[in-house]
């Protein structure tokens, strides 16, 4: 009988012991989902981030594209003409003020405008003469040719 009683205790003991060990969870399996659950939160924010608008080409130089357009929040309205050179489109304020950024490192007076469906348009140059805007757009293709860049620039007219 003492014998049953000694098994049973130990089998007891180990099992509680077992039970113990084998339950306790490791950092690195907590780790390892942790990453897992962000890297899918990651591509759920990629899917639903909606995507910069793409300018056509205008080949015209007489064409430009008419639009009512304010300056951004904490922009320097002076600096705004009737025709101006878009650069870059962006739903985003953090992908326009970026761009803003590497424009004004390389000697430009940029200007972040806001068109009334939210699209943060980044300005480079601005004009009262549609002539002045057509020269300027086409310096700046040709200066960012050999970069592949600003090939799609484009003239606004700005409406009031």
């Amino acid at each position: 009988m003492k014998k049953v009683q000694y098994v049973a205790i130990v089998a007891i003991a180990l099992l509680t012991a077992g039970a113990m060990t084998s339950c306790k969870p490791k950092q690195s399996a907590y780790k390892a989902v942790m990453e897992r659950a962000q890297q899918r939160e990651i591509a759920k924010e990629a899917e639903e981030t909606p995507k910069d608008e793409i300018i056509p080409v205008v080949t015209d130089n007489a064409d430009v594209r008419p639009e009512k357009v304010t300056p951004a929040l904490g922009e320097d309205a002076s600096g705004l003409r009737r025709y101006s050179v878009v650069i870059g489109s962006f739903l985003s304020v953090t992908n326009a003020n970026s761009l803003k950024a590497r424009m004004a490192d390389q000697g430009y007076n940029p200007i972040l405008a806001q068109n009334e469906q939210g699209m943060y348009r980044v300005i480079v140059t601005s004009f009262d003469d549609k002539s002045d805007a057509v020269r300027s757009r086409e310096s700046i293709k040709s200066m960012y040719a050999d970069k592949g860049l600003f090939q799609d620039a484009w003239i606004l007219e700005r409406t009031y």
